[in-house]
């Protein structure tokens, strides 16, 4: 009598346990590669903000920034290998599909109202069903930023002015391409690791929009701003293997308010880069303007490799230059 009190007291805890488990809500990872205060932080956290609140008990989301998780080349791993949920890939895409890289183009993108454009005509329709296709589910398109070269060595005015600076890049054939028609040495490094890398001389500069190098500390080893400009960079709300197996509400509320941050996501960027120039000036950076034009001319080479490599490569530059037509 008493090993069958046992087994029944047994068995009602072991259907205790798996309600009580049953009713945990699931955790949705979310990893990016943003500081705090970042625009990733900023932007990733926000979101985590309104989905929380439309899942209720059913799902959390919990934010982990500052490369926690790994870079963006091992958060790719990890999204397909279902151990992290959604990232926030942006440059590294290209080495998911090489049509990503029209968002390598140097100066594609006039602004954010021309992003706006892209994103809802290139983006949307034609690279996330690429994506799928390589196994990531793209949720929604943010923002990285306007990115800008810093350095320790002199002000970039012209492209002649990177001949012979090492500057890291992220991964991505066509970063390193583009500095490597401006001149520069160009080498690909997680951005986890640039702060020592410019502090000890390893790399002589780095280029980012100012809502990473502010929150990275650059400041505080780099001399030179040049606004350069010359690229703007898309995140994409990416998501892997593990989305198929989340409940169909729980998809339906992430990919919702994913969507509802686009326009947030810019909002903050614009806000952002207005606040951070002037900490980044009052920190003791030189500040400079650059020669746009004379960089416009040596992109060239860029833009025509990229037709010539990249299947449907022309299109997408052609269709997305058209887009910022009158804006």
């Amino acid at each position: 009598m008493i090993r069958l009190t046992r087994i029944v007291s047994a068995i009602a805890g072991t259907v205790l346990f798996a309600a009580t488990a049953a009713a945990a809500p699931i955790e949705i990872k979310l990893g990016h590669v943003g500081e705090p205060g970042s625009l990733f932080d900023q932007t990733s956290q926000e979101f985590a903000k309104r989905a929380n609140a439309k899942l209720g008990d059913k799902a959390h989301v919990t934010i982990y920034g500052s490369s926690q998780l790994g870079g963006d080349t091992e958060l790719l791993k990890k999204l397909k290998l279902g151990t992290v949920d959604l990232a926030l890939p942006s440059t590294v895409m290209t080495t998911v599909a090489p049509e990503f890289g029209v968002f390598e183009m140097p100066y594609l993108v006039k602004d954010r109202d021309h992003a706006a454009k892209i994103r809802d005509a290139v983006i949307t329709p034609v690279l996330v069903p690429i994506a799928k296709d390589k196994g990531y589910e793209i949720i929604g398109v943010w923002e990285n930023g306007i990115r800008h070269v810093t350095n320790n060595t002199r002000a970039i005015d012209k492209p002649d002015d990177l001949k012979g600076i090492k500057l890291r890049v992220p991964q991505g054939v066509w970063r390193v391409r583009m500095f490597q028609a401006y001149g520069a040495t160009p080498s690909p490094m997680a951005l986890s690791e640039v702060f020592v890398a410019l502090q000890t001389g390893v790399m002589d500069g780095q280029e980012n929009p100012l809502a990473q190098i502010y929150p990275s500390r650059f400041q505080e080893v780099q001399k030179y701003l040049s606004m350069t400009g010359h690229v703007y960079t898309p995140a994409y709300v990416t998501a892997g293997r593990s989305w198929s197996r989340l409940p169909p509400d729980v998809q339906k509320a992430l990919a919702e308010t994913a969507v509802e941050m686009q326009p947030v996501a810019l909002e903050i960027a614009a806000r952002l880069d207005d606040e951070l120039l002037g900490k980044l000036k009052e920190a003791g950076m030189q500040v400079n303007e650059v020669d746009k034009a004379a960089f416009i001319e040596a992109s060239k080479p860029v833009y025509e490799e990229f037709a010539k490599e990249v299947p449907g490569g022309q299109k997408l530059v052609d269709d997305s230059l058209a887009l910022g037509k009158g804006s």
